[in-house]
């Protein structure tokens, strides 16, 4: 498991949780609903872990909205500090650039 992926999971169950600027643009975007990503982040799979992002620690995760359709999330906490959990953006994956399970790009 992520150790990136765990510190954000645990900073969001104590409800220290903010929405990047264009996180929120993401999502009115695309309609993805915060709380589809907040209630299902329990279930959220790594694809791409990154401890040592110049801007703090990221991860990108697949998780899936209440209809099940699979949305890529990063989700970051700024360098220097602990907290808060930050969703930095939330799309839903193109399938021509991704595998079928939505875990790997496709080559």
């Amino acid at each position: 498991m992520s150790q990136t992926l765990t510190a954000v999971q645990k900073l969001i169950l104590e409800g220290d949780i903010k929405v990047s600027s264009h996180g929120y643009d993401e999502l009115a975007e695309n309609g993805i609903l915060l709380r589809d990503i907040l209630s299902n982040l329990d279930q959220a799979q790594v694809v791409e872990d990154y401890p040592d992002f110049g801007k703090g620690p990221c991860v990108l995760v697949l998780q899936y909205d209440r209809d099940m359709k699979p949305l890529h999330v990063i989700w970051g906490i700024p360098r220097g500090y602990e907290k808060p959990a930050v969703l930095v953006t939330a799309y839903r994956p193109n399938p021509e650039k991704w595998e079928s399970n939505f875990l790997r790009r496709k080559k």
